[in-house]
């Protein structure tokens, strides 16, 4: 099994890979090419920083984002391979992202990406540190735990799997057939983090 990791300037490359290989993944190849995104058998996408920046950076690789598409398409079968995005990399799944404007994402799943406003002053932005995952949709891959957040902008919109909460509830995970995202970082989750990455690694859709 080949496990692509993309590099595209935006995200915390050589954590996740760790992470990937403690969690038992034996071939994780980090890259930029879209052809062995292609041929990939899974596939990550990291993000880190703003949501224009980094659909810009993954924009910016010819291919890749056709390749994004082509591999992982929707529902089962040759062109659905597994894919995990993991902080601003699950929020480009997103139709649209609203940072100093609003942006396209990939358009996978129906929903927008906006700064998060909390109501109680007390309650400070970025949401940093250890949370609940509390799992409001049945998904394979999302089990209730505590895992690593930091973030300032939260999607909302449609196939939420999975909440958190920072004064109301915040989106925690999406998923949509083959794809999957989270918007903890399972790198920084500790054992709750290694053990989302296995059932990740054995996931079926």
């Amino acid at each position: 099994m080949v496990l692509v990791l993309i590099d595209y300037g935006a995200g915390n490359l050589q954590s996740v890979k760790n992470a990937l290989r403690a969690s038992g993944a034996a071939d994780v190849v980090v890259t930029a090419d879209p052809d062995i995104v292609a041929n990939a058998d899974r596939i990550v996408l990291p993000g880190v920083g703003a949501f224009a920046h980094c659909m810009a950076a993954l924009s910016a690789l010819p291919g890749m984002i056709d390749a994004l598409h082509r591999t992982t398409g929707t529902g089962t079968g040759e062109g659905a391979k597994p894919f995990l995005g993991i902080c601003v990399g699950m929020q480009l799944m997103a139709t649209s992202g609203h940072e100093h404007g609003e942006h396209k994402g990939l358009g996978w799943i129906k929903g927008e990406v906006r700064l998060m406003t909390p109501t109680n002053p007390e309650i400070k932005i970025p949401h940093m540190g250890w949370n609940d995952v509390v799992p409001i949709n049945p998904h394979p891959l999302i089990e209730t735990g505590e895992a690593y957040f930091l973030h300032s902008y939260s999607y909302w919109g449609e196939n939420v799997v999975a909440t958190t909460s920072l004064g109301a509830p915040l989106t925690a995970a999406i998923g949509s057939e083959n794809r999957i995202g989270v918007q903890f970082h399972p790198e920084k989750s500790q054992a709750y983090g290694i053990n989302f990455l296995k059932r990740f690694l054995e996931w079926m859709p």
